[in-house]
């Protein structure tokens, strides 16, 4: 049987945008406009509008999304909040970023994941600083797709002359930080244009409305599936636990198979793998094949990118937790340095000469930051000279590695070219890493 299935695709993306610029308003227009509001939802949203003196009928759509206490009573997003909904053409997990240069930080948790960002603009401010933050972590992480909504269209006029300028300048700091295709649209949340559907008083705008350019995108685990080389980072060893039952023990040949099972379990991170494909076995260097896959405890004859499986392999190999599979003749030569990107999400500063680990795929090893490079300045857009990284800094470092990881090129592949860098002490995530080449 085939792991593949006919169910719409799922379809992560994330949602930033500075102060003020509406962000909240939009998400909960998206889903209260694709119908994804349970009904007792939308009573307490009515009533607590109406308490804030929105005439009768009318919405305060933000606290739809807006979910602590301390979000409500100051008007911000602090943490990211997940929502869930469908439509007809797919499922969608979103994940709203906080807009704040406080809580900047928390937005690499969504977007990291994401195979789409939607970044909110003020048609009225246009570009700010924040809005070059959001953008500079949308290009270090290499989100697939890159949405910028100018919001507020409707204070604007619907004028086409108002927006011209902002759209120029959107794409001007996406070529400068190597963005290619970015989707602009101009909506206004609190109206509902070009949210749900296209609207009639933007028609010089001819592109899609927004769910409209999120239901068509390719998702993230489509595109690995078909252009990356498969990887596998293992999590766990399965061996058989407890006793044969008698049915099972008197079938001719179960208690030898059952003897002699063994499965490298985890989550595909890219890439396709199929019963009787040659795959390399890291750190032992063993090639062998693949002669079974599992898929949810049933056989499966593949498994894609993003799906939890097992493996069988034809040749006993000595691995564990942190071992990678891969496809034969795939893995990238072992490295024990790594020049790498850096956003720095911890308080503390990070500087050269400290001692951290470095988490991998499912490998944690101990590593050194042995210089920090530079970092780079949000408004010029520009790396400068740095002695540390502070929080929410985006800069370069070179770590060097006690031990040898199979480490990919961010540009050759998103999840192999990544990494976490820990405090070995506190187990606090000090910083986010790419690998730059």
């Amino acid at each position: 049987m085939s792991a593949r299935t006919d169910e719409p695709t799922l379809f992560r993306f994330a949602t930033a945008g500075s102060v003020d610029d509406g962000k909240s308003t939009l998400v909960g227009r998206l889903l209260h406009d694709a119908k994804a509001i349970l009904v007792d939802q939308l009573e307490q949203v009515a009533r607590t509008s109406a308490d804030r003196g929105f005439a009768h009928g009318a919405f305060d759509f933000a606290l739809l999304t807006d979910g602590l206490r301390a979000e409500r009573e100051q008007g911000i997003t602090i943490d990211v909040a997940y929502r869930y909904f469908s439509t007809g053409a797919r499922s969608f997990i979103l994940a709203d970023c906080p807009g704040h240069v406080q809580y900047t930080r928390n937005m690499v948790t969504g977007a990291t994941t994401a195979d789409a960002v939607v970044v909110l603009i003020d048609g009225r401010k246009g570009v700010l600083e924040q809005t070059r933050r959001h953008l500079a972590v949308v290009a270090l992480l290499r989100v697939p797709h890159v949405i910028v909504a100018v919001n507020k269209i409707d204070l604007l006029d619907f004028a086409e002359d108002a927006y011209a300028p902002v759209d120029a300048d959107v794409r001007a700091v996406a070529t400068e930080l190597g963005i290619d295709g970015i989707h602009v649209l101009p909506v206004s949340a609190l109206e509902g244009d070009n949210i749900v559907e296209r609207s009639a008083r933007t028609p010089w705008y001819s592109g899609p409305a927004l769910l409209e350019l999120l239901e068509t995108l390719p998702a993230r685990g489509e595109l690995d599936a078909v252009l990356d080389d498969f990887r596998l980072p293992v999590q766990l060893v399965l061996r058989p636990q407890g006793g044969l039952t008698p049915e099972l023990a008197a079938e001719p040949g179960a208690a030898d198979a059952y003897r002699d099972y063994r499965a490298f379990a985890g989550r595909v991170s890219s890439g396709t793998v199929r019963v009787g494909d040659a795959v390399t076995v890291f750190p032992a260097g063993i090639e062998t094949t693949v002669s079974g896959i599992q898929v949810a405890g049933r056989d499966a004859d593949e498994a894609v990118a993003g799906q939890s499986v097992s493996l069988q392999l034809a040749d006993d190999v000595d691995a564990a937790r942190g071992a990678v599979i891969a496809a034969s003749g795939t893995l990238p030569p072992a490295r024990r340095e790594l020049q790498a990107e850096l956003f720095q999400l911890d308080p503390r500063a990070l500087t050269s000469g400290a001692r951290v680990l470095v988490k991998h795929g499912t490998a944690t090893v101990q590593a050194l930051v042995a210089s920090i490079d530079s970092r780079r300045d949000l408004d010029t857009l520009a790396h400068e000279h740095a002695d540390a990284l502070q929080v929410n800094d985006i800069g370069r470092a070179t770590l060097r590695l006690a031990s040898e990881l199979p480490v990919d090129a961010y540009a050759t592949d998103r999840e192999t070219g990544s990494f976490l860098v820990i405090d070995p002490a506190a187990g606090h995530t000090l910083a986010a890493g790419i690998v730059r080449a």
